[in-house]
């Protein structure tokens, strides 16, 4: 008996018409910023937005007049910083977390779980205190530090959610070969959650990538990532809209070309920590 298909006129409105609604709706403010981005600045607020006339004007003023390179410099080091600190210590717990059963397990889980829950502006006042007393203040390790406390939380989850799915019989194998405990962890246990690795890494850059209430909080004149120099655009009286969508395309940039890199990594990685082995 033949499978009953749907009409192309039926999935046409009840699929198609529906995600290309979807994708303009996601997509449409992107397109905007890059248009506007482009336009010449004597026609943008006379004629609006257009392709007509296209210059990288606004891109040439973003990195020679107003040193974004600098911030996307400072942003780098944070993100990067802070996915090393991260996984340092998110993987390391995971592991701890998922092979051995000690007393206060599960609130230690629940503790990190609970973290996530309030918001980043109560934890300003103190990180901002502790800072200003051990001299960090408008540094890269404040920046790393604190986007530190709120990635290692979560990651926490997700590394241990990866590892649960890996039998514990490989690790005593290994260490019935001869390998020490954190041998079988290099050896075995890291090179099996590799895609949960790159996804929870991704997590973290990301996130540290786009914070903003940090960066601007404990940051300063030496050290200022994109959000914050991207929010100086903004004049009391005047908003430069061609440099703030240049500086937009430019800030969005790194994080989805990375992301395009490790699509497939980070697709595997999600769907492996989704299930428990």
């Amino acid at each position: 008996m033949a499978l009953h298909r749907p009409s192309t006129t039926k999935r046409i409105l009840t699929v198609d018409l529906p995600m290309l609604a979807i994708l303009v709706f996601t997509l449409g403010p992107y397109v905007w910023m890059f248009i506007t981005s482009v336009s010449d600045q004597s026609t943008l607020f006379t004629e609006g937005p257009s392709l007509l006339n296209a210059t990288i004007e606004n891109y040439i003023r973003l990195f020679r007049t107003v040193g974004f390179a600098e911030n996307l410099l400072d942003s780098f080091i944070v993100a990067g910083g802070t996915v090393i600190v991260g996984l340092s210590l998110s993987v390391t717990a995971a592991y701890a977390f998922s092979r051995f059963n000690f007393r206060g397990k599960r609130i230690l889980m629940l503790q990190f779980l609970l973290i996530n829950m309030f918001p980043l502006v109560l934890l300003i006042l103190p990180l901002f205190v502790l800072m200003r007393v051990l001299g960090l203040l408008d540094t890269h390790i404040a920046l790393i530090i604190a986007n530190s406390t709120v990635a290692i939380p979560f990651s926490i989850w997700m590394m241990v959610s990866y590892m649960n799915g890996i039998p514990r019989s490989l690790d005593e194998a290994a260490m019935t070969d001869g390998c020490t405990r954190m041998q079988a962890l290099r050896r075995v246990v890291l090179p099996l959650c590799l895609p949960g690795i790159i996804a929870t890494g991704i997590y973290i850059f990301i996130t540290s990538w786009n914070e903003y209430l940090y960066a601007l909080t404990l940051g300063g004149r030496n050290v200022r990532t994109i959000t914050v120099a991207v929010q100086t655009l903004i004049g009391e009286y005047e908003v430069q809209w061609g440099l703030l969508t240049a500086g937009g395309i430019v800030g969005a940039l790194p994080a989805t070309v990375l992301f395009l890199l490790v699509q497939k990594r980070l697709i595997s990685g999600l769907t492996q920590g989704a299930v428990k082995g």
